[in-house]
């Protein structure tokens, strides 16, 4: 069930199942998924080995202290899952562009980092007015 063709997940399949996901995570443990914090905690712990006076002055990081917590285990499970399904199902691969990018913006790289950019950027602005 779920499953292209091709052996990839059907996205409203993926989507419907991450939906019901979040309902019963937050019915069950009052806690939302979400990540925009997770890089944010990430970015203070790297800045605490360089500048541990500076972090600790921060108002920022007073509110977002910088420690693991279960979102930012959320993402690295993330991580590792996608690691594990792709060598599992053999689609793993070291690829430098997705052939799917590179039919949609060709083999240069400056039409793919504005795409990026500016889809990381709304995505981080939606995230933000959203409260994480």
């Amino acid at each position: 069930m779920g499953q292209r063709s091709d052996g990839g997940w059907n996205p409203y399949a993926a989507g419907a199942l991450t939906g019901l996901l979040i309902v019963l995570s937050a019915y069950s443990t009052g806690n939302f998924f979400g990540a925009s914090s997770s890089f944010v905690r990430t970015a203070g712990m790297i800045e605490r080995i360089f500048s541990p006076e500076r972090v600790a002055r921060s108002s920022y990081f007073a509110r977002f202290v910088p420690h693991i917590d279960w979102q930012w285990l959320f993402l690295a499970g993330i991580c590792l899952g996608a690691l594990c399904s792709a060598l599992l199902s053999r689609d793993f691969a070291w690829r430098g562009v997705p052939g799917m990018w590179e039919s949609r913006f060709g083999p240069g790289g400056a039409r793919r980092a504005l795409a990026s950019f500016a889809g990381g950027f709304v995505m981080l602005v939606g995230a933000r007015i959203a409260g994480g």
